[in-house]
């Protein structure tokens, strides 16, 4: 019998490319899908839940599955109440990671940001930091937090601040290497692939640099 997924954050940019993903992999039979919209694919596989994700305890029953892909993320631009941002970037992976580990779910896969650090005085950094933290603090056996850079690719809504450094980054993109090549903008293609590949494969490391989610996505695994 096939696995189940979870997946919150599908009607954002890199959830929907991992959504279309876990669609043509036959390893999928079922995709549930946690949003306050839908995403308006008709599929066998999925199962939607329109559900106000700020409160996800409350689904604890319908939680179940054999891993789970956090895509949740807002910008300070789109929430400028810090503690709504704080609510959607801490609180809903959080939130999924007390359920997986409730409900017994081996795989939690989340993406944090580069600069995530809990002692940081960056308020955006320190909640990602927060966030890591308190998601490994469940100790959920496969946990693969995932640190994007910049990331590229055309989203549904206009953010002239990241366009204008998606401009730069395209530019100097080529003369990142080594020690510099974890600050290369990433495609969201990329992040998705990553994600599936490291939760069919396991790994002893738990955090991932951009650098190092390329490489896996790059992978034959």
């Amino acid at each position: 019998m096939g696995k189940t997924a979870i997946i919150l954050g599908a009607t954002g940019l890199t959830g929907g490319i991992l959504l279309k993903k876990l669609m043509k992999d036959s390893s999928y039979t079922k995709i549930k899908l946690f949003s306050r919209s839908s995403v308006k694919i008709e599929d066998d596989k999925i199962e939607e839940y329109l559900i106000d994700v700020l409160q996800l305890e409350k689904y604890n029953k319908d939680f179940t599955a054999e891993e789970v892909f956090c895509c949740i993320g807002t910008t300070a631009a789109k929430t400028k109440d810090s503690s709504k941002y704080k609510q959607i970037d801490y609180g809903i992976p959080v939130a999924a990671a007390k359920l997986a580990k409730e409900n017994s779910i081996d795989t939690f896969v989340v993406m944090s940001s580069m600069g995530a650090d809990a002692t940081s005085s960056v308020f955006y950094s320190k909640t990602k930091g927060e966030m890591e933290r308190d998601v490994l603090h469940q100790k959920i056996k496969n946990t693969y937090i995932l640190r994007p850079s910049l990331i590229g690719g055309n989203r549904n809504e206009f953010r002239l601040g990241e366009n204008i450094g998606k401009g730069f980054m395209s530019f100097i993109n080529p003369f990142m290497k080594g020690g510099l090549a974890k600050y290369k903008m990433i495609h969201p293609e990329k992040i998705a692939s990553g994600m599936q590949k490291l939760a069919r494969n396991n790994k002893n490391q738990s955090i991932f640099s951009s650098d190092e989610i390329v490489q896996i996505a790059n992978s034959t695994i």
